[in-house]
């Protein structure tokens, strides 16, 4: 499979629907060399997103390309670029660390041996311990090492980071800035853990109520996004085309706006803070319109 493609992934239009939930065309797209972080509470859609993404549920609707390629295209060669990552473990449970390799060799025609020995010693994980006994931290390592050893283009990784203590949170966050040393890779990668985008993400797409609500590049979340600090009685002096959500305390209010030098200029006399990726995705779902 040549490399001469500019999305390792390309949504459009995606739709699931379910009895009582519905994912609403989802548009997204994964630059190749890059991380594009997928954020929103439970119960979002962004699970929903990468199964249906990756032909694991249904879709009702929606176009989806890896590499360039529709899935049909080259299903064999597609799913050998993939590797997905979810919160469960979907291995034998009964299997060792050993036995499960055996059956990935058979699996993968790329399966590097080497790569998978030294995830397993770096991940501090035993050989010879059936996976059902794996704490859940041992389970998440567990489940990275699989997803790293079989020279995948394109990890889709749902709350990978889950379960586990900061020390190793960092080790796998920079585990992931060199896999998109080559160019060629990309992550999507969801998690509730938005300081761990902050550091890696290139990307921000944020899912609320089954809608794309944003896909933003992180610096311009960071950079250009603001919070302005006023009372009640000023919130009126705040020009409502600013005004992306507002949070209203008892004597304080709160509003999001989406250009932190402009909000300067016209109201000098407010305090403006800088928001972070949580904060800004409170205002868009507790906050009002």
């Amino acid at each position: 499979m040549g490399v001469n493609y500019e999305n390792a992934l390309e949504i459009k239009g995606l739709r699931k629907n379910f009895k009582d939930f519905t994912l609403d065309n989802i548009d997204l797209v994964v630059p190749a060399g890059s991380i594009v972080g997928l954020i929103g509470e439970n119960g979002a859609g962004k699970t929903t997103t990468i199964k249906a993404a990756a032909d694991l549920v249904h879709k009702d609707g929606g176009s989806v390309k890896f590499f360039g390629m529709n899935l049909s295209e080259d299903p064999v060669g597609i799913k050998e670029q993939l590797s997905l990552v979810f919160e469960d473990v979907y291995f034998n449970p009964i299997l060792t660390i050993t036995q499960t390799e055996n059956v990935l060799k058979n699996i993968y025609k790329t399966w590097d041996s080497n790569a998978w020995n030294s995830y397993i010693t770096r991940f501090n994980l035993p050989a010879d311990k059936p996976i059902k006994e794996f704490s859940k931290g041992m389970q998440v390592k567990f489940n990275l090492a699989v997803a790293l050893s079989h020279n995948a283009r394109l990890l889709m990784l749902d709350e990978p980071t889950s379960g586990l203590d900061p020390v190793m949170r960092d080790e796998i966050l920079d585990i992931f800035l060199d896999f998109i040393q080559d160019e060629s890779r990309a992550i999507l990668l969801s998690s509730h853990i938005t300081t761990d985008l902050e550091k890696v993400a290139d990307y921000i797409a944020f899912i609320h109520s089954g809608k794309m609500i944003f896909f933003e590049k992180k610096d311009d979340l960071l950079n250009n996004y603001a919070i302005i600090r006023c009372s009640t009685d000023d919130l009126a002096k705040i020009s409502p085309s600013d005004k992306l959500a507002v949070r209203r305390q008892d004597y304080q209010c709160s509003v999001l706006v989406s250009d932190r030098h402009a909000a300067a200029r016209k109201y000098p006399d407010f305090i403006i803070d800088a928001p972070a990726i949580d904060e800004i995705m409170l205002f868009y779902i507790k906050g009002e319109k």
